[in-house]
């Protein structure tokens, strides 16, 4: 398969797919600190912001899974704190790759 092929046909899926890899919309009425980024730094739409968005859609399907599996209160704040890790994980991943290629991140902090 040519990659770009491969290039579109994850762009088409992440499109027709990009609410339910939302965690507010796709499970809504839960309140979370994570945030998933919409864009690519530096708008580069490479192979790693692609695994990005695989982990985020994974990260989802998995907690949807553990959360019908959830037998009780313990088990569904379990569920969201493996969750929340793996987001921050992926994060964590993509932004060290972009990095390791020059691209930055950037942050702003308002106040001390």
């Amino acid at each position: 398969m040519r990659i770009s092929t491969l290039i579109t046909g994850l762009a088409t899926c992440g499109t027709i797919f990009g609410a339910a890899t939302s965690p507010a919309l796709a499970h809504a009425g839960t309140e979370h600190r994570i945030k998933v980024r919409e864009e690519p730094v530096a708008g580069q739409y490479n192979k790693h912001w692609y695994n990005y968005r695989a982990d985020i859609l994974e990260a989802d399907k998995e907690l949807k899974s553990d959360l019908r599996r959830a037998t009780d209160a313990e088990d569904i704040r379990d569920a969201w704190e493996e969750y929340e890790n793996e987001l921050i994980d992926a994060d964590k991943d993509y932004v060290e790759e972009m990095r390791d290629r020059n691209y930055r991140v950037g942050r702003v902090t308002v106040g001390g």
